[in-house]
């Protein structure tokens, strides 16, 4: 059985993974919409080529990621077994 005290450091775990994913994601958009609009100014190919190894990079989120989703499901498995 979880004491509270590792039910709340795994539940502002959860809280940060999920602010961290939200701004991943719009790292993502930002520099998706960057790369069109290089692409309808005409940029320099290079810089075009720069910009989609960038975005190419940006595609595989990082492993520290997978460790944050079981992390949540450990939570969310955790909250279940509370309940019952």
């Amino acid at each position: 059985m979880a004491t509270v005290r590792n039910l709340k450091i795994k539940t502002n775990t959860c809280k940060r993974i999920v602010k961290e994913l939200q701004s991943y994601e719009k790292e993502v958009e930002r520099e998706a919409a960057k790369t069109v609009g290089m692409k309808e100014k005409g940029a320099d190919p290079y810089d075009l080529k720069q910009q989609a190894e960038l975005e190419e990079s940006n595609e595989n989120p990082s492993p520290e990621f997978d460790d944050a989703r079981s992390t949540i499901a450990y939570v969310e498995n955790l909250l279940q077994t509370q309940d019952a």
